[in-house]
């Protein structure tokens, strides 16, 4: 059993949703980032989805954008972003799920990219522009790693291909809520509602809802149409960009702590 499935498991068996921030490496910097992975992981995250800033991020909004710009106009690379990681996970208890676009890990060839993130304790991958079609060659070695890579079902998908979608993910599926890019949304879409039994009719793997959340209110909404993990983003992005780093890491501890503290209470 994979890191992330053995903590699902645990989370169902207390009859709990998990809860997913993300976070971009290197916006503000790397130790700063380092710092937000652990307070992250001390205030209620059960996972912790990391995004490796890249220049062109189709999947992204506005705000998960522009912090991609800022750390890659400090200069962060890959190599650095996995030495910190090498150097914070041993001291996490929330997994790691990396979530980077497919053209790096082209660049630096399939076999070399996944011994590089086992190296450094990720335990899950998210390739947002990676199809089903494409997905066999990096399932498979990332699977003999021990490396759960999850696959997108969109809003849009058809039952042929939520059914093909759900049988390959691995770890979960991650659900998107919206159609169209990351970003803070007043309301929630009732499609993704519709969509979560439609899922299970093919699998029971555990199902994260992203794209969209940005409060308390609408995570309980999210766990109450039966999601297993909540994932928010752009919400931690733009706390831990707004004022001083130490002022960052001070609000997005504060949010994580609120929205454990709803998912868990509703």
């Amino acid at each position: 059993m994979t890191v992330i499935a053995d903590r699902f498991q645990t989370l169902k068996r207390n009859q709990e949703c998990a809860l997913i921030p993300f976070i971009t490496a290197g916006d503000p910097d790397l130790a700063t980032t380092a710092a937000a992975l652990k307070i992250l992981d001390s205030s209620g995250a059960d996972f912790i989805e990391l995004g490796v800033p890249y220049s062109d991020p189709l999947a992204d909004g506005p705000v998960i954008q522009a912090a991609a710009t800022r750390a890659l106009q400090k200069g962060t690379k890959l190599e650095a972003v996995l030495e910190m990681l090498q150097a914070t996970t041993p001291s996490l208890q929330a997994p790691i799920i990396l979530f980077t676009y497919y053209n790096p890990i082209l660049h630096r060839g399939i076999d070399k990219f996944l011994e590089q993130i086992a190296a450094a304790g990720v335990a899950g991958l998210v390739v947002p522009d990676l199809p089903l079609e494409e997905a066999a060659g990096l399932l498979k070695p990332a699977s003999e790693r021990g490396i759960d890579l999850t696959l997108l079902i969109a809003p849009t998908s058809s039952v042929d291909r939520i059914e093909a979608i759900s049988q390959a993910s691995q770890g979960f599926i991650y659900l998107v809520s919206v159609t169209g890019v990351t970003g803070m949304r007043s309301q929630m879409e009732i499609r993704a509602s519709d969509l979560l039994p439609e899922i299970r009719r093919f699998t029971d793997k555990p199902i994260g809802v992203g794209f969209g959340i940005s409060q308390p209110e609408q995570a309980t909404q999210v766990k109450a149409w039966g999601a297993d993990a909540i994932i928010v983003g752009s919400a931690f992005v733009q706390r831990l960009a707004e004022g001083t780093p130490e002022q960052g890491l001070s609000a997005i501890a504060q949010f994580c702590q609120n929205l454990k503290a709803a998912i868990k209470t509703s």
